[in-house]
Protein backbone atom coordinates (compact mmCIF):
# COMPACT_ATOMS: atom_id res chain seq x y z
CA UNK A 1 0.00 0.00 0.00
CA UNK A 2 1.25 3.48 -0.88
CA UNK A 3 0.17 6.78 0.74
CA UNK A 4 1.63 9.92 -0.83
CA UNK A 5 2.30 13.00 1.31
CA UNK A 6 2.75 15.89 -1.11
CA UNK A 7 5.21 18.65 -0.30
CA UNK A 8 2.47 21.29 -0.35
CA UNK A 9 0.48 19.39 2.31
CA UNK A 10 3.21 19.68 4.95
CA UNK A 11 2.86 21.94 7.95
CA UNK A 12 4.96 25.09 7.94
CA UNK A 13 6.44 27.59 10.36
CA UNK A 14 8.20 30.88 9.60
CA UNK A 15 10.13 32.35 12.53
CA UNK A 16 12.09 34.85 10.46
CA UNK A 17 15.48 33.30 11.18
CA UNK A 18 14.03 29.81 10.54
CA UNK A 19 11.62 28.51 7.93
CA UNK A 20 10.55 24.92 8.47
CA UNK A 21 8.37 22.42 6.60
CA UNK A 22 6.97 19.66 8.84
CA UNK A 23 6.10 16.25 7.37
CA UNK A 24 4.68 15.16 10.74
CA UNK A 25 3.18 17.04 13.69
CA UNK A 26 5.85 19.12 15.38
CA UNK A 27 5.90 22.08 17.79
CA UNK A 28 3.03 24.42 16.79
CA UNK A 29 1.92 22.24 13.88
CA UNK A 30 -0.51 19.50 14.90
CA UNK A 31 -2.38 17.10 12.63
CA UNK A 32 -3.66 13.87 14.25
CA UNK A 33 -3.52 12.16 10.83
CA UNK A 34 0.24 12.82 10.62
CA UNK A 35 1.88 11.96 13.93
CA UNK A 36 4.69 9.88 12.46
CA UNK A 37 5.11 6.57 10.67
CA UNK A 38 6.35 3.45 12.45
CA UNK A 39 9.47 4.53 14.39
CA UNK A 40 9.85 7.65 12.19
CA UNK A 41 8.61 10.58 14.26
CA UNK A 42 9.93 13.79 12.63
CA UNK A 43 11.08 14.98 9.21
CA UNK A 44 11.60 18.73 9.16
CA UNK A 45 13.08 20.55 6.19
CA UNK A 46 14.74 23.56 7.81
CA UNK A 47 16.18 26.72 6.26
CA UNK A 48 18.30 28.71 8.73
CA UNK A 49 19.32 32.26 7.89
CA UNK A 50 23.00 33.39 8.03
CA UNK A 51 24.51 33.81 11.51
CA UNK A 52 21.45 32.23 13.13
CA UNK A 53 20.65 28.85 14.63
CA UNK A 54 19.30 26.69 17.41
CA UNK A 55 20.70 27.69 20.81
CA UNK A 56 21.68 25.12 23.41
CA UNK A 57 18.74 22.83 24.16
CA UNK A 58 18.18 19.29 25.34
CA UNK A 59 16.85 15.95 24.08
CA UNK A 60 16.48 12.49 25.54
CA UNK A 61 15.57 9.03 24.23
CA UNK A 62 15.55 10.02 20.56
CA UNK A 63 17.81 9.17 17.60
CA UNK A 64 18.33 12.44 15.70
CA UNK A 65 19.60 12.41 12.12
CA UNK A 66 20.74 15.53 10.29
CA UNK A 67 21.34 15.58 6.53
CA UNK A 68 22.66 18.85 5.11
CA UNK A 69 21.31 19.91 1.70
CA UNK A 70 23.15 23.25 1.43
CA UNK A 71 25.59 25.08 3.68
CA UNK A 72 27.21 23.83 6.89
CA UNK A 73 25.99 23.05 10.41
CA UNK A 74 28.23 24.15 13.28
CA UNK A 75 27.52 21.55 16.00
CA UNK A 76 28.47 21.65 19.68
CA UNK A 77 27.25 19.38 22.49
CA UNK A 78 27.90 18.65 26.16
CA UNK A 79 29.67 15.40 25.24
CA UNK A 80 32.63 17.42 23.95
CA UNK A 81 31.81 17.19 20.25
CA UNK A 82 32.56 20.38 18.30
CA UNK A 83 32.06 19.56 14.64
CA UNK A 84 31.15 21.02 11.26
CA UNK A 85 28.63 19.11 9.14
CA UNK A 86 28.91 20.09 5.44
CA UNK A 87 26.42 19.45 2.65
CA UNK A 88 26.05 15.78 1.76
CA UNK A 89 27.18 14.39 5.11
CA UNK A 90 25.09 12.55 7.69
CA UNK A 91 25.05 13.08 11.43
CA UNK A 92 23.44 10.70 13.95
CA UNK A 93 23.08 11.90 17.52
CA UNK A 94 21.77 9.40 20.08
CA UNK A 95 20.21 11.49 22.85
CA UNK A 96 19.84 8.52 25.19
CA UNK A 97 19.66 9.48 28.88
CA UNK A 98 20.05 13.14 27.95
CA UNK A 99 22.14 15.44 25.76
CA UNK A 100 22.31 19.19 25.16
CA UNK A 101 23.54 20.69 21.91
CA UNK A 102 23.45 23.72 19.62
CA UNK A 103 23.27 23.90 15.83
CA UNK A 104 24.25 27.11 14.00
CA UNK A 105 24.70 28.52 10.53
CA UNK A 106 27.92 30.51 10.85
CA UNK A 107 27.89 31.73 7.25
CA UNK A 108 27.66 35.50 6.86
CA UNK A 109 25.68 35.32 3.62
CA UNK A 110 24.37 31.85 2.73
CA UNK A 111 21.32 30.10 4.22
CA UNK A 112 21.69 26.63 5.71
CA UNK A 113 19.23 23.99 4.51
CA UNK A 114 18.98 20.54 6.08
CA UNK A 115 16.65 17.70 6.98
CA UNK A 116 16.12 17.06 10.68
CA UNK A 117 14.89 13.51 11.27
CA UNK A 118 13.87 11.89 14.56
CA UNK A 119 13.69 8.13 15.10
CA UNK A 120 12.12 6.68 18.25
CA UNK A 121 14.65 4.23 19.79
CA UNK A 122 13.87 0.74 21.00
CA UNK A 123 16.29 1.23 23.93
CA UNK A 124 15.82 4.05 26.44
CA UNK A 125 18.14 5.57 28.99
CA UNK A 126 21.28 4.63 27.06
CA UNK A 127 24.58 6.51 27.03
CA UNK A 128 24.41 9.43 24.58
CA UNK A 129 26.46 9.16 21.40
CA UNK A 130 27.55 11.06 18.30
CA UNK A 131 28.40 9.79 14.81
CA UNK A 132 29.14 11.60 11.55
CA UNK A 133 30.20 10.37 8.12
CA UNK A 134 30.47 11.29 4.46
CA UNK A 135 29.13 8.40 2.36
CA UNK A 136 29.90 10.04 -0.98
CA UNK A 137 27.59 10.67 -3.91
CA UNK A 138 27.54 7.27 -5.61
CA UNK A 139 24.63 6.48 -7.90
CA UNK A 140 22.10 3.89 -6.77
CA UNK A 141 21.32 2.97 -3.15
CA UNK A 142 23.96 3.63 -0.50
CA UNK A 143 23.47 2.08 2.94
CA UNK A 144 23.76 4.90 5.53
CA UNK A 145 22.30 3.72 8.86
CA UNK A 146 21.55 0.32 10.40
CA UNK A 147 20.95 -1.21 13.83
CA UNK A 148 24.19 -3.23 13.69
CA UNK A 149 26.66 -0.93 11.93
CA UNK A 150 26.99 -3.40 9.06
CA UNK A 151 28.91 -2.17 5.98
CA UNK A 152 30.42 0.68 8.03
CA UNK A 153 27.01 2.32 8.44
CA UNK A 154 26.12 4.62 11.32
CA UNK A 155 24.58 2.59 14.13
CA UNK A 156 21.10 3.47 15.38
CA UNK A 157 19.18 2.19 18.41
CA UNK A 158 16.25 0.89 16.36
CA UNK A 159 15.57 -2.03 14.00
CA UNK A 160 15.72 0.06 10.82
CA UNK A 161 17.84 1.01 7.83
CA UNK A 162 18.39 4.29 5.99
CA UNK A 163 19.62 4.47 2.39
CA UNK A 164 20.69 7.38 0.23
CA UNK A 165 19.23 7.13 -3.28
CA UNK A 166 20.86 8.94 -6.21
CA UNK A 167 19.72 8.30 -9.78
CA UNK A 168 20.55 9.89 -13.12
CA UNK A 169 17.71 10.47 -15.63
CA UNK A 170 16.08 7.17 -16.66
CA UNK A 171 18.21 5.17 -14.23
CA UNK A 172 16.46 2.45 -12.25
CA UNK A 173 17.22 0.37 -9.12
CA UNK A 174 15.34 -2.11 -6.91
CA UNK A 175 15.18 -2.65 -3.15
CA UNK A 176 13.92 -5.80 -1.44
CA UNK A 177 13.13 -5.28 2.24
CA UNK A 178 12.63 -7.71 5.11
CA UNK A 179 10.92 -5.03 7.22
CA UNK A 180 7.17 -4.30 6.96
CA UNK A 181 7.30 -0.53 6.40
CA UNK A 182 9.26 1.84 4.18
CA UNK A 183 9.26 5.61 3.80
CA UNK A 184 10.69 7.64 0.92
CA UNK A 185 11.53 11.35 1.23
CA UNK A 186 12.37 12.89 -2.13
CA UNK A 187 14.96 15.65 -1.83
CA UNK A 188 15.27 16.66 -5.48
CA UNK A 189 14.26 15.45 -8.94
CA UNK A 190 11.27 13.37 -10.02
CA UNK A 191 10.84 9.76 -8.94
CA UNK A 192 8.57 6.81 -9.68
CA UNK A 193 8.21 4.20 -6.91
CA UNK A 194 6.31 1.17 -8.24
CA UNK A 195 4.48 3.60 -10.51
CA UNK A 196 3.71 6.23 -7.83
CA UNK A 197 5.10 9.58 -9.01
CA UNK A 198 6.90 11.85 -6.53
CA UNK A 199 8.17 15.42 -6.79
CA UNK A 200 10.77 17.20 -4.64
CA UNK A 201 9.62 17.49 -1.03
CA UNK A 202 7.07 14.68 -1.30
CA UNK A 203 7.02 11.77 1.13
CA UNK A 204 5.67 8.26 0.56
CA UNK A 205 4.42 5.81 3.19
CA UNK A 206 4.75 2.19 2.07
CA UNK A 207 3.40 -0.93 3.77
CA UNK A 208 3.26 -4.61 2.79
CA UNK A 209 5.46 -4.27 -0.32
CA UNK A 210 8.30 -6.79 -0.58
CA UNK A 211 10.07 -5.10 -3.51
CA UNK A 212 10.37 -1.46 -4.50
CA UNK A 213 11.24 -0.30 -8.00
CA UNK A 214 12.81 3.19 -8.06
CA UNK A 215 13.06 4.98 -11.41
CA UNK A 216 14.21 8.50 -12.21
CA UNK A 217 11.62 10.06 -14.53
CA UNK A 218 12.87 13.66 -14.52
CA UNK A 219 15.53 15.45 -16.52
CA UNK A 220 17.93 15.98 -13.62
CA UNK A 221 19.74 13.79 -11.10
CA UNK A 222 17.44 12.90 -8.20
CA UNK A 223 18.25 12.44 -4.53
CA UNK A 224 16.07 10.75 -1.93
CA UNK A 225 16.21 9.12 1.48
CA UNK A 226 14.75 5.62 1.77
CA UNK A 227 13.85 4.28 5.23
CA UNK A 228 13.19 0.64 6.08
CA UNK A 229 11.15 0.58 9.30
CA UNK A 230 9.69 -1.94 11.77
Amino acid sequence: MFVLRQSSERGSADHGWLNSQHTFSFAGYYDPAHMGFSALRVINQDIVQPNMGFGTHGHRDMEIISYVLAGNIAHKDNQGNVRTLPAGEFQLMSAGSGITHSEYNHSDKDPLQFLQIWIEPNFKGQTPGYQQKDFGQNEGLTHIISSTGINDTLRVKQDMHLHQLILSPSQQVELSSQLPNQYVQLVSGKLSVNGVVMFAGDGLKITDEEKLDFKSIGEKVLKALVFELP
